[in-house]
């Protein structure tokens, strides 16, 4: 007997795509990633990875986490953060304020793609 899977549509109307045998949350993040990867073997980029898991926290008081899209690790040694995104909601752009306050820097940057 096969079991059926039901997945109910989407809060966002977000359709998960596929890029490299990875599932992404939007059709978007699995373009973008399709993009890393040319970069990379262009020699543009050193290298990237997806859903990096970053603490927010703000004196010495544990906030949240807040899963970003994408890092990239340039050839210049800095590291850049990508979320890719369709719109914003008011809890996303919290933790983006957030996030560009605590970990930008001059070697670390931070990018929405939408």
């Amino acid at each position: 007997m096969h079991r059926v899977r039901w997945q109910s549509p989407s809060k966002y109307k977000n359709q998960r795509a596929e890029h490299n045998g990875v599932t992404y949350h939007s059709k978007k993040e699995a373009n973008f990633a399709a993009e890393l990867d040319l970069r990379k073997k262009a020699g543009d980029i050193k290298g990237w990875d997806r859903q990096v898991k970053m603490s927010i926290d703000v004196n010495g008081h544990h906030i949240c986490n807040y899963y970003l899209d994408f890092r990239i690790f340039h050839n210049d040694e800095t590291v850049e953060f990508v979320e890719v995104k369709g719109f914003l909601t008011p809890e996303a752009n919290l933790k983006m304020k957030l996030f560009e306050a605590l970990h930008v820097s001059s070697t670390v940057r931070y990018t929405v793609v939408r």
